[in-house]
């Protein structure tokens, strides 16, 4: 009885501001601010098509999609491979390859904002969506590591000695192996990774000045102004910016959740 009561406290707790933010966007101003908790006395789509249509949130969309398609495939690849690495490699060395990348997860990435800024500068990737996609990938590819090198020490060492007596090469193995097993590892980063590219403002906005080259949440902010907020276009922004995300989680919450407890015990 108490978990149920648990659960439903919680479930309380996540649908209250799901359902107000939904049901502000489809109110006016002047309806929002006469009742901001109440349900809206005459729902409107105008706000949706304010922001899909004046505000150009479409194309800034595209923008999110582009940078998040590249860049969660290649943070993908790359840390399982170094987690591979870390997994088949001796003791030592294993060891020192894991602490480099953990030494990312430590250093906060305001501590190092400036010289990456001085650096994309000189480089031409400032104010371009392949520096956004360089930068989400290098400060995003110590989570990576960190998960997938915690499930693939998981994995019997028969899988690899096997591979290895029917002739398999390292690539091979990492192809044939450690990738098929590890899937349900992957999916997870996969979803983590996803949300983290696709909520990130700090580099868009550190980054990014043109408009043509925003992300969703930096254009977000074009919604708040220094003295007047439109609340409305605000919520609907949100809703339009989150909706894609609760799309990919109902996808692959199966996944999700077998990644989540994949190797939490040792067979």
């Amino acid at each position: 009885m108490s978990r149920r009561l648990i659960l439903a406290v919680y479930t309380l707790l996540i649908s209250v501001p799901i359902l107000v933010i939904v049901g502000s966007s489809l109110k006016t101003t002047k309806e929002l601010f006469a009742a901001p908790f109440g349900l809206p006395p005459h729902p409107t789509l105008d706000n949706y098509a304010t922001v899909l249509g004046e505000q150009d949130l479409l194309r800034v969309l595209g923008n999110s999609v582009l940078v998040v398609s590249v860049s969660v495939p290649v943070t993908l690849l790359l840390g399982s491979l170094v987690a591979f690495a870390v997994a088949r490699l001796p003791k030592w060395p294993s060891a020192v390859l894991f602490g480099v990348f953990a030494i990312g997860l430590a250093v906060p990435a305001q501590a190092i904002m400036i010289p990456q800024y001085v650096q994309f500068e000189r480089l031409g990737l400032r104010n371009s969506l392949t520096g956004l996609i360089l930068v989400d990938v290098v400060v995003t590819l110590p989570v990576a590591v960190f998960i997938l090198a915690g499930f693939m020490r998981t994995l019997p060492p028969e899988l690899y000695e096997a591979a290895e007596i029917d002739g398999a090469g390292p690539w091979a193995t990492f192809r044939r192996i450690a990738v098929p097993v590890s899937y349900p590892s992957l999916a997870a980063t996969a979803i983590f990774l996803l949300v983290m590219h696709w909520n990130d403002l700090l580099y868009p906005l550190l980054f990014i000045d043109d408009p043509e080259k925003r992300t969703l949440p930096l254009a977000l902010l074009d919604f708040q102004g220094e003295y007047l907020t439109d609340y409305p276009l605000l919520f609907t922004g949100v809703v339009v910016a989150s909706l894609p995300m609760v799309l990919a989680y109902a996808f692959l919450q199966r996944h999700f959740v077998a990644g989540i407890t994949a190797g939490a015990v040792k067979g």
